[in-house]
């Protein structure tokens, strides 16, 4: 997960749909070009060009203005994140084009990437959104119908770590770690859209400032400190593992209520690789355990899954960007299996083990496939 998450408000469901896709840095009009909502984002405001405007197919033009690197959000009523755009530099520019039906949303820009952010309430009034064709319906069916099962399967995986750790067996705990973690990493933009799931089973230690007052730091990562940083598990281990059983139970339960469409989960797969960029390639997700390629290969597992099933509408509208995908998805695969003996496992190399170099060869590997990965959600509302 990235290190930080926008704090939870209580609110009542949404009942609307917001589909997202975010697009490549660009250079654009800054106060929003061929009828775009222009947002502008400085280290103490959020600006944006209309508060209101036509549900339907929006774009968003972002320029940050600010001198801090920033985040974009787009908001449900209830804090559950439909989208957002990392790593918006200064002096830098990105979009992100929406398919929104009526109702009411939050843009936040979040400078320097922590806190809370700072809110623009918006409305989406009228309009109506596309219907979908037959294939991009089936590719929605079959992709909730993955993720659930992912759920589905994380939490045994997740007993034999939490068993383990509430047995005090350091070692059999240390092996079923990443593990667990194999489900949660390839559908983690949906977890992480409930927005209040995602802080309480998957955030860094760097995250902790910015929990909720009286929020404990819990979850894998808190447990993953616990046996290869502190190396031992006593009663507070073994409450955070109960913890953690009860947090995953409750994400498994809501999986099922998740808004997926097809722009969200081409988005998604974007975000997979964002995830890459940022946490794995870098080494910080899995900073005690160096167990970085594990999620590293199960966020590309899932960016391919949402490609792959979206392939058929895709490829109908611009064969040439999937010819590239097919080439780059195949490329970092290939990348990564130079980390692990048998491909049949998931016992890749210790990442602390990996040089500067060979982490350079996998970041350009990553940026190879999300460049046009970036394109995927426009191509498939073509």
């Amino acid at each position: 997960m990235r290190p930080v998450r926008l704090s939870v408000v209580t609110a009542a469901a949404a009942v609307t749909a917001l589909a997202a896709v975010t697009g490549c840095a660009e250079k654009g009009d800054a106060k929003g070009g061929h009828g775009a909502i222009a947002v502008t984002a400085k280290d103490d405001s959020c600006e944006v060009s209309a508060e209101e405007f036509p549900a339907g197919h929006v774009q968003l033009d972002i320029e940050n203005k600010g001198s801090k690197v920033t985040e974009v959000y787009i908001l449900f009523p209830d804090d559950r994140i439909v989208t957002e755009r990392e790593n918006i530099g200064p002096g830098t520019r990105a979009s992100l084009t929406a398919e929104v039906k009526a109702g009411d949303y939050a843009i936040v820009c979040k400078p320097g990437m922590t806190g809370d952010g700072i809110r623009r309430q918006v409305k989406a009034t009228g309009g109506t959104v596309a219907k979908r064709s037959p294939e991009m319906d089936e590719a929605v069916a079959e992709y909730r119908t993955y993720v659930q099962q992912q759920a589905d399967e994380t939490l045994p995986k997740v007993k034999v770590f939490t068993d383990a750790v509430r047995a005090g067996d350091i070692e059999a705990a240390k092996k079923a770690y990443a593990d667990s973690r194999i489900g949660w990493e390839r559908t983690e933009p949906v977890a992480e859209s409930f927005g209040d799931i995602d802080p309480k089973v998957d955030l860094r230690e760097d995250g902790v400032a910015d929990l909720e007052p009286g929020q404990e730091w819990s979850g894998w990562h808190r447990l993953e400190k616990a046996l290869w940083q502190d190396g031992k598990l006593g009663p507070e281990a073994t409450a955070f593992a109960d913890t953690l059983d009860k947090d995953l139970a409750d994400w498994v339960k809501r999986v099922g209520t998740a808004e997926i469409t097809p722009t969200s989960m081409a988005n998604g797969a974007k975000e997979l690789l964002d995830e890459v960029a940022t946490g794995k390639v870098t080494g910080e997700e899995e900073r005690y355990s160096h167990t970085d390629l594990v999620d590293f290969k199960a966020n590309v597992e899932g960016a391919q899954k949402s490609y792959e099933l979206l392939k058929p509408v895709a490829v109908k509208n611009d064969a040439a960007l999937v010819a590239e995908l097919d080439k780059q998805f195949a490329a970092l695969n290939a990348l990564l299996d130079k980390y692990r003996a048998d491909k049949s496992t998931y016992v890749f190399t210790s990442y602390d083990k990996v040089a500067e170099p060979q982490r350079k060869e996998l970041s350009d590997g990553v940026n190879a496939l999300a460049e046009p990965l970036s394109k995927l959600a426009a191509t498939v509302v073509k």
